[in-house]
This record gives C-alpha cells, sequence and structure tokens, in this order.
C-alpha cells in the first residue's frame, strides 16, 4: 500500500485552489484542509465583535478564545466557529473584502500554521492557501502553485456570487482581486509566493475538471500515489 502523502496548493484568490483540492483529496481518497475557511472564519468572528482589525495583538487574544473546526458532510466541507456552523456566512462580501487585513497579523498566522499543521500529521492531505508549501507543510511531498489571469479568475468569483444572489460588478470584483494580490504578496508574515520546489500550473485556459487532472496526475507520476 502507498503509504499516505501530503500535497500542498497555493496561490492567489480565485485561482480554484479549493474547488480543485477537493477534487483531488476525493480522488485519492485524502482529507481536504480549506486553511482559507479558517482565515474567513475568526475574520468573521473580529467583524461581529468589532474588535480593531488593524492590531495584531486583538487579533491574536481572539484566535486564542476561538474553536474552529472543519467537518467532512455530503455537501462538502462545513465550517463551525466556536460549534456554529458558519459555512455559508463566511462566503460573504463583508468578510472577503476583511480576511486578507485579518490574515496579515502574526500572531493570527503563527496559530493557524500550528492549528492546520496538527490537522495534517499523520495522515495523506490536500491543503491548499497561500503559504501551505513555504510555511505550513514545507516537506511536503507535492506542491502545486496555481494561478490564472486577474480577468479569469474575476470572471469565476462573479458566476460563484451569481450563484449566491451576490450581484457584484465584474469591474469591482477585478480590482478587489488585484489589491488583494498586493497585499497577500508585499505582506511580512508568510507573504504569497511559489516554494522553490512547487510545479507552477496555470488554470486560465483550463477547466476545473482538467486542472484537478493534472494534480493527480504529477501525484501518481511523480509519487506512486494510485
Amino acid at each position: 500500500m502507498t503509504k499516505p502523502i501530503q500535497i500542498a496548493i497555493d496561490g492567489p484568490a480565485a485561482a480554484g485552489k479549493s474547488t480543485i483540492a477537493k477534487i483531488v483529496a476525493e480522488k485519492l481518497g485524502y482529507v481536504y484542509i480549506d486553511t482559507g475557511a479558517m482565515y474567513r472564519a475568526i475574520t468573521l468572528k473580529a467583524l461581529t465583535k468589532e474588535i480593531n482589525m488593524a492590531s495584531n495583538e486583538e487579533a491574536g487574544q481572539l484566535l486564542s478564545e476561538t474553536e474552529i473546526d472543519l467537518q467532512p458532510s455530503g455537501d462538502g466541507q462545513l465550517v463551525f466557529l466556536d460549534e456554529k456552523n458558519v459555512t455559508d456566512a463566511i462566503r460573504s462580501q463583508h468578510v472577503t473584502k476583511a480576511v486578507s487585513e485579518m490574515a496579515a497579523h502574526e500572531l493570527v498566522r503563527l496559530r493557524m500554521v500550528e492549528l492546520q499543521q496538527q490537522l495534517a500529521e499523520g495522515r495523506g492531505v490536500v491543503m491548499d492557501g497561500r503559504d501551505i508549501g513555504t510555511h505550513v507543510l514545507p516537506d511536503a511531498a507535492l506542491k502545486v502553485f496555481m494561478s490564472a489571469s486577474v480577468e479569469e479568475r474575476a470572471r469565476r468569483r462573479f458566476e460563484e456570487n451569481k450563484k449566491r444572489d451576490i450581484l457584484t460588478p465584474l469591474e469591482e470584483l477585478q480590482a478587489e482581486i488585484a489589491k488583494r494580490d498586493k497585499m497577500d504578496s508585499e505582506r511580512e508574515v508568510a507573504p504569497l509566493r511559489q516554494a522553490d520546489d512547487a510545479v507552477y500550473l496555470d488554470t486560465t485556459d483550463l477547466t476545473i475538471a482538467q486542472a484537478a487532472q493534472e494534480i493527480q496526475k504529477l501525484a501518481e507520476e511523480r509519487l506512486g500515489v494510485k
């Protein structure tokens, strides 16, 4: 039997990481860990509690008093914040606009990395985020850095939002994604960047199924996963 491995998928906002990571995990029989959902959950709580979002200390203290849990279900991964299901609530535009600021705090990232490493320990996982291959799972057997053009990522986010009855102009989404790219790549703590040993995958012209197949193929060819 093939020994389970850790697969790290990184990339900017709306690159399709979560959707593709879920498919790959299912195909391989691995656990899927959506780190972005974890940052969204603490951001939701910070907005609800109306803490100072610019304060590293307040953000870190809030996370230390918070329980975040990811649970699989027939409808996909469920996200629980202090035992409350917030799976849909964390996808609001309010949270989306604030999550980069919350995720930039050193105390938040240090604690999140600990939680994410605990979730991944000793089992086959597919984990996606922005610093998985560089900080969370630096020894992952397979690292993939996914991206796509800003225009294509905005179009995908527009379609996702429309399904949830969120009607944000395409031009506004493009501006938001470009701004988030800048914030994520320029933050001082664990910035978004491609790990030196990661495979680059441009998904601009790929369907979700094609991108997932590419990653599964990498796992099978390079790592012997069946």
